[in-house]
């Protein structure tokens, strides 16, 4: 190549770069418009920019009389989390030409930085971070309050890793982006490898030389321990801050701000390859050291193209390979557009076309696969960038031959045909369309049911009658007013008065008349005037001969089969050429290069604001996991296509990890040299980081024992203060005046496991108990009494114990009658007995028995000779009970199950009661709660609570009504509205709402998405900037939705409540529900 090719050929991708950077800055897709700017500006890029927005830009007027004010342009904040965000930005959507000028330098800078480094001139990710970044600059300088950091558990066993589960990573404040991709990184066991076994150079002991040693090596440490924790952590989840903290530094944002995955994933690479570049060159022993991030991420292209009928080949190397997605439907569709830029033609022609473009062809692929899909767009009509939603489709096994530089002929051959059959299946879909959709006017219908209606029309029976003839014209049309019906007769008047006038006594004709009156007048088609009996009910022709007839109905039978022959052909074409397009790639020649699908990071949300998660694949499990932050969960391919392709929820791939599937090292697992087995946990480690992570497990196994002896000392307080009550109700039921009928009141009665004379406190009354002899909750011990009588009055001569048998068999025949019964929804038996809770759930016989010995071992019970008497024969058998036959830890468990379901359904009663008073801020705790227990209780048992799905809609309905008040405060603008709604988010609604996600029903997650949307949908409304702030504040805290749930410590305070008053209430308000079916009972 002579040196003026050279020179020419640089100058053309010069032009290239600045045309394609001057598209990006201003959004200008016209390319004349593009070359008439850099004409005019004499390729200054600057003057060019400046050219293109003084031509279309449009200051918008402000409207004082609107209440939302336009803020200015300059002053707009957006924290911008879109692709390429960086913080030294500048705003390009103002008039300030200061601002203009310094966003170019900042561009090509950007431009030169990555051209030194890498070898390539990355025009699309460099623009894109001036782009979306030019929002984050105002933003720097705003005030922003601390994001909420969810807290840890105080339970350490809450906190300790189950068996080998995978660890997850703690969000410390918006940093979803950082676990998504560490995440994805770590599991690529080659990367884990590399990381682990990093050294750093000799040299580190001493003064770092440069900056980038003074921060990458630091980060390089501080990733090896989190990658060590994640290894042998004894922990469910690790905290990541310390690397987190240096990562932010370099992003120089603050620290509530989240990051962009691409942006992260750039600086990470970059940093690592910087440590292992350091490394190697003190190791090296060649003249150019290898560096193992570049062998594993970096991959490089071939660039041919024609500038100016010129043609031009160099290749370029690529680490990350961007996508676009708007306007393409599968992952295959955006390769191909990427791999093709311009008009392409002349390339394989021979004539000297002036036509511009290029072609990339791989020449060597990266083991690691890395895509970044272009799911951002900049608004400048808005100046902010906003999100692409469109589905795409993309592979599990994903073969790059196509893309290949050695397959370049084979491949042109195979698009040229893909082109060729394209434009003839355009031609037969235009076609089928004309046949699918006939006629000129603006409905149009399949030409095959237009020939079957005319054949209808046809075949019906002629008739010669007008179709407005023989219809009394006096009728009412169609139930106009103004005509009297006709009186009826007397005979007609009495049968129709008891109906039509419900309750009035029987009168004279002339009442009935006055009350019909009073009535609208009921028009009834065909009862005035009948339709004459040969009529049809469709119309047909009036006058047709058979000859006709048979004629007609022939030829549209046969043309009717024609069309319907013809389309059947068209479809079949169709769908074999679809086909074939599908199986143009199939032949084994071009599937020797594959790629299988190793991790998908997710991002749901908006633009500005939104959270990240990945789904890894596991292939020793062969299934997928799903991490989201401290959260690793096993899911599938179904759920990952659901969150990934985008187009059904605000949640939408953002980048795509491929790993080339020939080469297994990546993914397997290391062997021990002598032994041959897997190294797992500890083992993979280094002594350096062995013992690191044993001191961090000693930490977590200290709390577990501390927090273990706090609890054991808390338990034994509790045990010596019941004690204490019991010996002191003990002591005061032997005193004289406790058998004093006049003086003092009966004490409670309480099915514990304590000795039955033990009388439990008085302020704190448990199921059983009755808080007065007076009260209208004393049911039980008339219950009792009942039974006592009953049996009493047949066998009188009977003994006290076959009376306490006889009695106790009468009993439980009624609650086992009660238990079986099919009741209506506001009936609940399981509140009026335990019994009927502990037969429904199928409780041992002897927790039954020793349970209706109790009730009648009551010293509540009157005090006649007989009730004494039946008493003290109760009392005895139950100190007769020895301790092998009835287990009282058992015994003890039951009645605690049973004195939870009753806190639940008060929980439950006192949360719809409030929110069926529209008081949802109180309402909100009750039936969060209620919900968590219940769903506690249920996990032994269908009865053992209530109806699930019932309390899952009314706290899911409760977050919907809070969600809609605190978004009609906040459009108010007023301040003490805007913070009060604020707050009901952050305080209420934003707390709870990983419970709603934590089952994955379908209902909850659309609930969610609508809160979600509500808010977001403000992003493109115009108000004032202190509105902006809140919102921009606020955004990230309601899309991260990943940290750890809020505990449940502190439940509301609930009144005691009498059995009868229970009952109740509860009845009260499950008719309030109406239809409301209780399944869970």
């Amino acid at each position: 190549m002579t040196v003026e090719q050279n020179v020419l050929q640089h100058s053309q991708k010069h032009q290239q770069t600045l045309l394609n950077q001057l598209r990006e800055v201003t959004g200008t897709t016209d390319v004349q418009l593009l070359q008439q700017a850099l004409q005019a500006s004499n390729g200054d890029l600057a003057e060019a920019v400046t050219f293109l927005t003084e031509k279309n830009a449009k200051v918008r007027q402000q409207d004082e009389t609107t209440y939302y004010q336009t803020s200015q342009v300059s002053g707009d904040r957006y924290i911008s989390v879109g692709s390429q965000a960086d913080s030294n930005v500048i705003d390009l959507t103002g008039d300030d030409k200061d601002d203009l000028q310094r966003a170019i330098a900042l561009s090509l800078a950007e431009s030169n930085r990555a051209f030194r480094e890498t070898g390539i001139t990355d025009e699309e990710q460099t623009i894109s971070r001036v782009l979306e970044a030019s929002i984050a600059e105002n933003k720097a300088s705003l005030k922003r309050t601390h994001t909420e950091v969810w807290s840890d558990s105080p339970n350490p066993h809450d906190r300790k890793r189950i068996d080998n589960c995978p660890v997850g990573l703690k969000n410390v404040g918006n940093t979803c982006w950082f676990s998504a991709v560490i995440q994805s990184l770590f599991n690529l066991l080659e990367f884990q490898r590399l990381v682990l076994n990093y050294s750093p150079p000799t040299r580190i002991h001493e003064l770092p030389r440069n900056q980038k040693e003074h921060r990458n090596l630091p980060f390089m440490q501080e990733l090896r321990n989190l990658f060590s924790l994640m290894v042998g952590s004894k922990r469910k989840y690790v905290d990541p801050s310390r690397a987190v903290e240096i990562l932010k530094d370099a992003f120089k944002s603050s620290e509530s701000q989240q990051q962009d995955v691409s942006e992260f994933t750039h600086k990470l690479l970059d940093w690592l390859e910087d440590a292992f570049q350091m490394k190697a060159e003190e190791d090296r022993e060649e003249d150019k050291p290898k560096n193992p991030m570049v062998e594993l991420f970096y991959g490089r292209f071939l660039a041919v193209g024609v500038l100016e009928g010129k043609k031009f080949e160099n290749t370029e190397l690529f680490g990350q390979y961007p996508l676009q997605v708007n306007g393409f439907k599968d992952l295959h569709e955006c390769l191909e557009a990427a791999m093709i830029e311009g008009e392409i033609e002349s390339l394989h022609s021979a004539e000297n076309s002036a036509r511009s473009g290029q072609e990339h062809w791989f020449t060597e692929l990266p083991p690691v696969l890395t895509f970044e899909l272009s799911r951002f767009e900049f608004n400048q009509a808005l100046g902010r960038p906003e999100k692409i939603h469109n589905k795409l489709e993309f592979p599990s096994m994903l073969y790059m031959d196509r893309y290949m530089d050695r397959n370049r002929e084979i491949t042109r051959i195979k698009r040229e045909e893909i082109r060729r059959l394209k434009e003839h299946l355009t031609l037969l879909q235009q076609r089928l369309e004309r046949y699918l959709s006939y006629g000129s006017g603006p409905k149009r219908f399949p030409l095959a049911d237009v020939l079957q209606y005319a054949m209808e029309f046809a075949s019906s029976k002629p008739v010669c009658t007008s179709p407005v003839e023989d219809i009394d014209s006096s009728a009412p049309p169609g139930g106009a007013t103004g005509q009297q019906l006709p009186l009826p007769s007397v005979a007609e008047q009495d049968s129709l008065a008891p109906s039509d006038s419900p309750g009035a006594a029987p009168g004279p004709a002339s009442a009935v008349t006055a009350a019909q009156q009073q009535r609208a007048p009921i028009h009834k088609p065909f009862t005035q005037s009948r339709l004459p009996p040969d009529l049809p009910m469709h119309p047909a022709p009036r006058h047709i001969t058979e000859e006709e007839l048979r004629v007609l109905e022939a030829c549209l039978h046969r043309w009717r089969s024609e069309v319907e022959y013809d389309t059947r052909d068209l479809q079949g074409s169709i769908s074999r050429i679809h086909r074939t397009i599908e199986m143009m790639y199939s032949d084994k020649a071009m599937m020797q290069v594959p790629y299988r699908l190793h991790a998908v990071l997710v991002h749901e949300g908006q633009a500005n604001a939104g959270h990240y998660w990945a789904y890894i694949y596991d292939p020793h499990q062969h299934c997928w996991m799903k991490y989201n932050d401290i959260s690793v969960t096993k899911s599938s391919w179904e759920e990952l296509v659901r969150d990934s392709f985008g187009g059904y929820r605000n949640a939408s791939a953002y980048c795509l990890m491929y790993i080339n599937d020939k080469k297994p090292f990546l993914i397997e697992e290391e062997f021990d040299k002598e032994t041959g087995q897997i190294l797992s946990g500890m083992d993979k480690l280094p002594p350096d980081l062995k013992q690191y992570v044993k001191e961090d497990n000693e930490l977590l196994d200290k709390e577990i024992e501390e927090w273990d002896a706090f609890q054991a000392r808390k338990a034994q307080q509790d045990k010596l203060t019941l004690a204490t009550a019991a010996a002191a109700a003990a002591a005061s039921a032997s005193a004289p005046s406790s058998t004093s009928t006049s003086s003092s009141s009966p004490q409670p009665m309480s099915i514990e496991c304590s000795p039955p004379d033990n009388a439990a406190p008085q302020q704190d009354p448990e199921y059983m108990e009755q808080p007065s002899p007076t009260s209208d909750s004393k049911h039980l011990q008339e219950d009792t009494e009942r039974a006592i009588s009953r049996v009493a009055a047949e066998q009188e001569e009977r003994s006290p114990e076959a009376l306490l048998n006889a009695a106790l068999k009468l009993e439980y025949a009624r609650l086992l009658r009660f238990a079986q019964e099919d009741t209506p929804p506001e009936k609940d038996y399981r509140l009026q007995h335990v019994i009927v809770y502990f037969i429904q759930n199928q409780a041992p016989k002897k927790i039954l028995e020793r349970t209706l010995l109790t009730q009648f071992a009551d010293r509540n019970l009157a005090f006649d000779e007989r009730c004494k008497s039946i008493m003290n024969v109760a009392r005895a058998k139950l100190d007769l009970i020895k301790p092998e036959e009835v287990n009282m830890d058992e015994y003890e468990t039951w009645h605690q199950d049973y004195r939870n379901f009753r806190e639940t359904t008060s929980f439950m009663i006192t949360g719809l009661e409030l929110f069926h008073k529209t008081n949802y801020v109180e309402a909100l705790m009750y039936l969060i709660y209620s919900y968590q227990y219940n769903k506690e209780l249920l996990a032994k048992g269908p009865y053992r609570g209530h109806d699930e799905a019932l309390l899952g809609h009314y706290r899911r309905d409760c977050l919907l009504k809070l969600n809609e008040q605190a978004a009609a405060m906040f459009e108010t603008g007023e301040e003490p509205e805007v913070t009060t709604g604020l707050g009901i988010m952050n305080e209420l609604v934003v707390p709870y709402i990983p419970l709603l996600l934590v089952d994955d029903a379908d209902k909850d997650l659309l609930a969610v998405e609508d809160m979600r949307n509500r808010w977001c949908s403000y992003l493109g409304q115009e108000m004032e900037p202190n509105l902006q702030e809140k919102l921009t504040d606020f955004l990230p805290k309601l899309l991260d939705c990943s940290a750890e749930m809020k505990n449940f410590h502190d439940p509301p305070k609930v009144p005691s409540s009498s059995t009868l008053e229970l009952c109740e209430r509860f009845s009260r308000i499950m008719s309030t529900l109406g239809k409301v079916a209780a399944h869970g009972r």
